[in-house]
């Protein structure tokens, strides 16, 4: 079995996946030791990844190192995708990650991989595997702390379960209407740029605002929670 982990700005994902199904997947605001030593007394453990937007623990790295076999996870690592991106070393192995789970899951299609998290990220992979690029913009948290922290008298939105109106008819919903109906235009309009250049393109929609967002999209999607545990689940049979 394989041990998937992706540490990302805001959530700390692990998986265990025998082959190609996930057989656990939970998310915890920090990882040890102690929970890592839980998990293997669960699985029977051979391979491991891990994937991080910041300096991991490295008490957490050698205790993958003693009891599984860890595949160091850089920018030279190979990978069953072709990076065409033109600065590799700037590229977030969370993404390339995404890449690769996106283009595992639809092989010989044109896929664009969407993820509404911290930021909205694009990730676009043609029908031959090859990973482009695509776009990087302020996620829905981050847009509702802009308007509050650059201004002087907007207020911050935290909770938006109520619905949302295209004309807000109060500063409030003035904000969720800019922010998630904006945000739901901006993606209908660049997945119809994507659908105008490439054909037959399938579409993955994932991430902690996926849910919330995905009603209001008018492009059709799938629903595909974490394409990038999966991503790293395929790098890691690629190289062993």
């Amino acid at each position: 079995m394989n041990l998937v982990i992706d540490i990302g700005n805001t959530l700390r994902k692990i998986a265990v996946f025998n082959n190609d199904e996930c057989v656990y997947c939970q998310s915890f605001s920090v990882i040890t030791r102690d929970l890592l030593t839980s998990i293997l007394n669960q699985f029977s453990i051979e391979n491991s990844i891990i994937s991080s937007v910041a300096d991991v623990d490295v008490q957490v790295t050698e205790f993958l190192k003693t009891n599984t076999k860890l595949i160091h996870y850089t920018h030279q690592t190979k990978l069953p995708v072709t990076l065409l991106y033109q600065s590799v070393a700037t590229l977030g192995l969370d993404r390339i990650a995404n890449a690769v789970g996106a283009a595992s899951m639809f092989r010989n299609r044109n896929v664009l991989s969407i993820q509404a998290g911290t930021c909205l990220v694009f990730d676009f992979v043609n029908e031959k595997g090859a990973y482009f690029g695509g776009s990087i913009s302020p996620g829905m948290k981050m847009r509702f702390e802009a308007l509050h922290e650059k201004t002087k008298k907007l207020p911050l939105i935290r909770e938006h379960e109520k619905d949302i109106h295209f004309l807000g008819m109060n500063t409030e919903e003035s904000i969720l209407s800019g922010v998630i109906v904006g945000m739901c235009c901006e993606i209908d309009g660049l997945i119809n740029e994507y659908k105008a250049q490439f054909n037959a393109l399938v579409v993955l929609f994932s991430g902690g605002d996926a849910a919330l967002l995905q009603k209001s999209i008018k492009n059709t999607i799938f629903a595909a929670p974490n394409v990038v545990l999966k991503g790293l689940n395929e790098i890691i049979k690629y190289n062993v």
